[in-house]
């Protein structure tokens, strides 16, 4: 192991309970115990996963938060018993790790509740409310400290808690944590004065406009979450302990507008200075760690940093509140192991949070110690299968039902907590399986194939592997694409994975009676109507080294046209954005953290934005466009770079019967590409 990581094994205390080193796995939704949004009960998928993680060397493990009351269906955590004894059942063998389990409780999510168009009909149709409410009762599970607009919704506004709902609540902790508490449960972590749930929004002045003793001054903003404890602590005792989920800056400047990296700004949430006092406050009240970052889910870049925000975006912040208080302190979000570890050596910081690399990869702590980080799959901080809410112009949370119910999986690792659909079963007839290109498709196609035990034989048309995913991963800031892109590259390797480059096949006949995966990719779609067009430089062009000017129109707002125009800008370049639709990056899949660093990014920045406008004609030295008002107008730019999207480009089977993985059978993303290809090699 590295000596610079030793620090992070190195054991430490939250009270009297002994953790064995610094590594924290942080809560993320969908890593339950008791399940999330269905009807609680013992979650062995999620408890599979979070045993692999303890069992490669991690300190302290921290479930999804689970809700003292279930959104769905209205059911108090305390009430089911069955499922506290089968957690008792299995935290021995847990233990036999060395790990120690805190268990996140969380009063639930306020008007940060993440609405879908469902539920705004649900909400808008006073019989379907009446009816849904046994199953979903919006009004109750919205309730926060003063109305509020919605985070995700103008349509479902949230009403104040009465004082009889807090007691109700307050209540309730206690009795879930004694009931963990009799489990073999460790401590507890209560969820959260952070990132603007339900509890932190007590806290913050701009959402708390209460006269009773829940408002006004910071005694009485911070009572809910003080009552919790010592309730935890009236009820289990005073050496069970208790951490508390804690955003240190809110990096907010008002509704549904956070503030980015460096931005000058009046906050609106909890500045330093507050932060400072309730920081010691929360402490004397009983807690006994603070595990920490910053944010609110309106500035929600903070708490779950797209690749975008800089690496150890919250450290500094961290590292100052600790010297406030007396208790352990913990760092998370998109956080260096190696930083993490000189912050832990020279005492500032006291334990290292980590989430989505667990995601990836539940090993990679192991593999750490065992100087392999190469052999790590990297997380690359996409949100496309842990958390892809995504929200834009006129449209709450444009979600799948299958993903709001299934958080927490992982775009670049197929099985993750999907083990009853994906998982690597031998095969009892092994064949030669010829696999059409060398991209991502391609190459966990031909992975998940020789892992079952067949022959894959890798066809790539260019010179090296990675396809259309080079280009992808070219820009300044993709760091860890590149990195997933070396790591697939060296499974090949690893594997020993038979790959021919400079082999373009443009006929299938010569595989008869051969298994065949084609895995092509797709075009680039050609503006062809419009005049001029050939004019324009092709997206993966672009990325891929061809030259362009200082004042650049890129033509299509979607992810990929905006994060070109962001790579532009930090060249020092003035892109222009034109799109057809109503806002950037109006697409499913794309989490608002991520959507909404780049739509304020480009604000903050003066980027200028034309949206509702066609593009009509590309000249030498501009572009004509047509606006909402049906008015054309020009645009001055040196270059212009087509970001229309693509269409599928599968080889021509020719009546073979053959697989299509990738773009090439659908355009998607990367978590499309790798659960096909990883469906397609088990179906073999």
């Amino acid at each position: 192991m590295d000596k610079k990581l030793e620090p992070l094994f190195t054991p430490w205390k939250i009270g009297n309970c002994e953790i064995k080193n610094r590594i924290v796995l942080t809560s993320m939704g969908g890593t339950d115990l008791f399940g999330w949004m269905e009807k609680n009960h013992f979650d062995k998928e999620g408890a599979n996963f979070l045993m692999e993680v303890a069992q490669n060397n991690v300190g302290l493990v921290l479930p999804g938060c689970q809700p003292i009351y279930n959104p769905m269906l209205g059911q108090w955590l305390h009430k089911n018993k069955k499922m506290y004894r089968d957690l008792a059942e299995w935290m021995p063998e847990f233990h036999k790790t060395g790990a120690k389990l805190f268990v996140q409780l969380t009063a639930g999510f306020g008007r940060s509740f993440t609405v879908s168009k469902m539920m705004e009909t649900l909400y808008t149709n006073k019989a379907l409310r009446v009816l849904s409410k046994p199953v979903m009762d919006l009004d109750k599970i919205t309730a926060t400290a003063s109305p509020s607009p919605n985070r995700w919704s103008d349509k479902i506004p949230s009403r104040a808690m009465t004082k009889e709902e807090i007691r109700e609540f307050i209540t309730a902790f206690g009795k879930s944590a004694k009931m963990l508490k009799d489990a073999g449960v460790d401590g507890v972590e209560i969820h959260a004065v952070h990132e603007g749930y339900l509890l932190d929004q007590f806290t913050l002045k701009y959402v708390n406009h209460r006269t009773d003793e829940y408002g006004g001054s910071l005694e009485n903003r911070y009572r809910f979450a003080v009552e919790i404890v010592k309730e935890i602590k009236n009820t289990c005792g005073k050496d069970f302990p208790v951490s508390l989920r804690y955003s240190v800056v809110s990096k907010t400047k008002g509704f549904r507008q956070g503030a980015l990296p460096g931005e000058e700004y009046t906050e609106v949430g909890r500045d330093m200075a507050e932060s400072e006092i309730a920081a010691k406050y929360l402490q004397d009240a009983g807690y006994d760690m603070l595990n920490c970052d910053n944010g609110t889910y309106d500035a929600w870049y903070w708490a779950h940093p797209p690749i975008y925000m800089p690496e150890n975006c919250n450290l500094a912040d961290v590292e100052h509140i600790k010297s406030f208080v007396d208790i352990p302190v913990v760092c998370a979000g998109r956080l260096d192991p190696t930083a993490a570890a000189e912050s832990i050596a020279a005492g500032k910081l006291d334990g290292a949070g980590f989430a989505r690399r667990f995601l990836a990869d539940r090993a990679w702590v192991t593999k750490l110690m065992e100087d392999r980080p190469e052999d790590i799959r990297p997380c690359i901080l996409c949100h496309n299968g842990c958390f892809n809410m995504c929200h834009y112009k006129g449209v709450p949370n444009d979600q799948d039902l299958f993903d709001s119910l299934g958080l927490a999986r992982c775009a670049v690792n197929a099985e993750t907590l999907q083990t009853g659909k994906h998982y690597i079963k031998k095969t009892a007839a092994p064949k030669k399986v010829a696999v059409i290109g060398g991209g991502i498709g391609g190459m966990e196609t031909a992975r998940v194939l020789k892992l079952r035990g067949h022959e894959p034989v890798i066809y790539e048309k260019s010179g090296e592997l990675g396809g259309a995913f080079i280009a992808a991963s070219s820009e300044s800031y993709k760091g860890e694409l590149r990195d997933l892109l070396a790591w697939y590259r060296r499974q090949m390797e690893q594997l020993g994975v038979e790959v021919h480059l400079n082999n373009e096949i443009t006929d299938l006949e010569q595989f008869a009676g051969q298994e065949i995966v084609v895995a092509t990719g797709a075009n680039a779609r050609i503006l062809k109507n419009v005049s001029g067009y050939e004019k324009m430089v092709e997206a993966c062009d672009y990325l891929a080294g061809t030259p362009v000017g200082d004042t650049v129109a890129v033509i299509g707002g979607g992810l990929t046209g905006c994060e070109i125009a962001y790579e532009l800008a930090l060249q020092g370049k003035q892109p222009v954005i034109v799109e057809m639709k109503d806002d950037l990056i109006s697409q499913k899949g794309v989490c608002l953290a991520n959507s909404s660093y780049l739509r304020e990014w480009f604000a903050l920045h003066e980027v200028p934005v034309y949206l509702e406008t066609t593009l009509k004609a590309v000249k030498d030295g501009s572009v004509v466009c047509t606006g909402k008002d049906g008015k054309d107008f020009e645009v001055i730019c040196d270059s212009v770079i087509s970001c229309a999207g693509y269409v599928p480009a599968p080889l021509a089977a020719k009546g073979k019967k053959v697989r299509l993985v990738g773009d090439c059978r659908q355009v998607g993303n990367l978590r499309t590409v790798i659960w096909r290809a990883y469906e397609a090699a088990m179906s073999i």
